[in-house]
């Protein structure tokens, strides 16, 4: 049996994710949605039984996590489990996994994600790859790329035709075809953007753009930029998860691979460049499941996701997806001789 939980920011995606290798392999599953979130994968359960799945090989369990989550987590005859979320949640299923069956536990967290732009890039094509690897779904992407990395010859013009692009992006009803940006998810996490937020004003962070509270109906910030962004800053060091881009200086390949490195957290990384040999270097040395030359967020059912350090472990999609589902197995089999 295989437990699946998982943060509500792709609901139906993760749907996908989690079941289809799951099932693939032959395994029973009971899903645990997000409880911000549970009404995708109720409508997915209902598309399990129109399509006339055997009873018992996929159940759904809202909940909330310290009771129907951790239940999951600890439950002797659950044999694995599959998290996507928080490193702190995530944490707490690897105790609960030890504590109990020493359950296999595969985990997609948190993450603080460098994009890299070197001065020889298309100006124009990088701020657009930057501006959407911060500010999709709101900001609320677990490997968005929020520190964005500009080397000095074109910082000045690049923050300037970030803060022009910003400015254009329209926040309201998610409904709206012409919304490029709706609410963030919960007053809990627009209270947490907004602290982030106030944090990099008082440790002087240049604010370009953006910053506060859009009205008081719903949850919807400003899409924010703060330049002049210093590694130990808060904002520099912490996941936010919400609409904030934060541009630092850099001068060399060797030192902001140094910087880019320097994070608990490796989920994904970017880099934008005309010089193949510089992506290849950067590539190699940076400490990142994912990376991506010359665009972001370049996911694709076929190619494997995960982190490293803080970020997770194990993989997901492709066929190392598949084999986290599996047991390897030796079968030696002593063939008797035939008797004279």
């Amino acid at each position: 049996m295989q437990g699946l939980l998982w943060q509500w920011n792709y609901p139906v995606v993760m749907v996908g994710w989690k079941w289809g290798p799951a099932l693939a392999a032959g395994n029973a599953v009971i899903l645990k949605p997000a409880e911000q979130t549970p009404l995708s994968a109720l409508y997915c359960a209902s598309l399990v039984l129109e399509a006339g799945f055997p009873p018992g090989v996929v159940a759904v369990l809202p909940g909330f996590g310290p009771t129907a989550g951790a239940a999951l987590a600890r439950h002797m005859d659950v044999d694995k489990v599959a998290f996507t979320g928080s490193t702190e949640v995530g944490k707490l299923i690897l105790e609960m996994a030890g504590q109990s069956n020493a359950k296999r536990v595969t985990l997609e967290l948190g993450g603080k994600s460098p994009l890299v732009v070197f001065a020889d890039a298309d100006l124009d094509e990088a701020v657009e790859i930057a501006h959407q690897a911060v500010f999709e779904n709101a900001g609320q992407c677990c490997c968005a790329g929020t520190r964005t990395f500009v080397q000095e010859p074109i910082y000045e013009e690049f923050v300037k035709r970030s803060k022009e692009l910003t400015l254009k992006r329209k926040v309201g009803d998610p409904f709206n075809p012409d919304t490029l940006q709706g609410p963030q998810i919960s007053k809990e996490q627009l209270d947490k953007i907004l602290d982030m937020i106030k944090s990099g004003k008082d440790q002087k962070a240049k604010l370009v753009c953006g910053g506060k509270r859009i009205g008081t109906s719903g949850y919807f910030v400003e899409p924010t930029i703060f330049a002049d962004v210093k590694d130990d800053m808060r904002i520099a060091r912490e996941e936010i998860f919400g609409p904030v881009q934060q541009i630092f200086s850099f001068k060399t390949l060797d030192e902001v691979l140094e910087r880019a490195n320097a994070s608990h957290y490796g989920l994904g990384a970017g880099v934008v460049t005309k010089s193949l040999d510089q992506a290849l270097m950067f590539v190699q040395g940076v400490q990142s499941g994912s990376v991506w030359v010359n665009c972001y967020h370049h996911t694709v059912a076929q190619t494997p996701f995960g982190g490293y350090k803080m970020s997770g472990q194990g993989r997901e999609l492709g066929e190392d997806g598949l084999k986290e589902y599996l047991e390897t197995k030796l079968v030696a089999i002593r063939v008797p001789q035939k008797s004279s």
